[in-house]
């Protein structure tokens, strides 16, 4: 390992508490007119699988689009990782279909698993990994926003480095800080423990903040990065895409 790789990895991921989704919801969007960039237009080392639309989801597209703000953080990440290594970006503007298959499709396992749950404790559960669908201007989800995006690190040859878990895994080794917590770590746990403090580390120095439940999970711009990065305001509020049909409907 070099130096530089190194320092990079030489810091734990700080532990956080999940967020208060309702006091995270008063939080005020001062809105943006930004577009959504398409991020296959982004140069190496940046990747993009867009996974739900690989999986077959109902209403994923075949594309990962950002806010423009994002999407330069995002080549910022990139353009400084070490050499060789490229970041495989997953997911970002989420349309509100595939956000609420994804909230019902793990409400419905977790109540399979769990069918002593009250509803409360049901909702709890299934927000520590999926958001709330919701295309409310003052709370959206923040995947509706384009200011979250979900990413990983690859190797040379484009393999995605180990993390631990899978991308949307919904177990507590998924949370970031998960290996910060191990006593005695294995060879392998130290080594997908400096994976994802590089990611964590990178991310954090562009601007992002992590949802602490997923270590894929990063915002900028969205209720999410105000309340983790404490800011007054989020900047995006929900987006939508510049088709021709909503390009008519806004000049006519």
């Amino acid at each position: 390992m070099t130096d530089s790789l190194s320092r990079l990895t030489a810091v734990p991921i700080p532990e956080a508490p999940g967020p208060d989704w309702p006091v995270l919801s008063r939080i005020p969007i001062e809105g943006s007119d930004e577009p959504l960039i398409p991020l296959s237009l982004a140069p190496a080392p940046i990747k993009v699988f867009p996974v739900y639309a690989k999986q077959g989801l109902p209403g994923a597209i075949n594309e990962c689009y950002v806010r423009e703000g994002v999407y330069r953080r995002l080549l910022e990440v990139a353009r400084a990782l070490p050499e060789d290594m490229g970041l495989i970006i997953l997911d970002g503007w989420r349309p509100w279909r595939v956000q609420q298959y994804l909230f019902d499709t793990l409400q419905e396992a977790i109540r399979g698993r769990h069918p002593e749950l009250a509803e409360e404790e049901l909702l709890t559960r299934t927000r520590e990994f999926v958001s709330v669908p919701s295309d409310d201007p003052a709370a959206p989800s923040p995947h509706l926003t384009g200011g979250a995006v979900d990413v990983t690190l690859s190797d040379g040859d484009g393999l995605p480095l180990d993390m631990g878990t899978l991308f949307d895994e919904a177990v507590p080794a998924s949370h970031t800080a998960y290996y910060e917590t191990l006593e005695k770590p294995t060879e392998l746990q130290r080594r997908v423990r400096a994976n994802r403090r590089l990611l964590y580390t990178m991310m954090r120095k562009a601007g992002f903040t992590n949802l602490p439940s997923e270590w894929w999970h990063f915002d900028a711009g969205d209720q999410l990065w105000a309340h983790y990065g404490q800011h007054d305001k989020a900047i995006y509020g929900p987006a939508e895409l510049d088709t021709v049909e909503s390009r008519w409907r806004k000049q006519l």
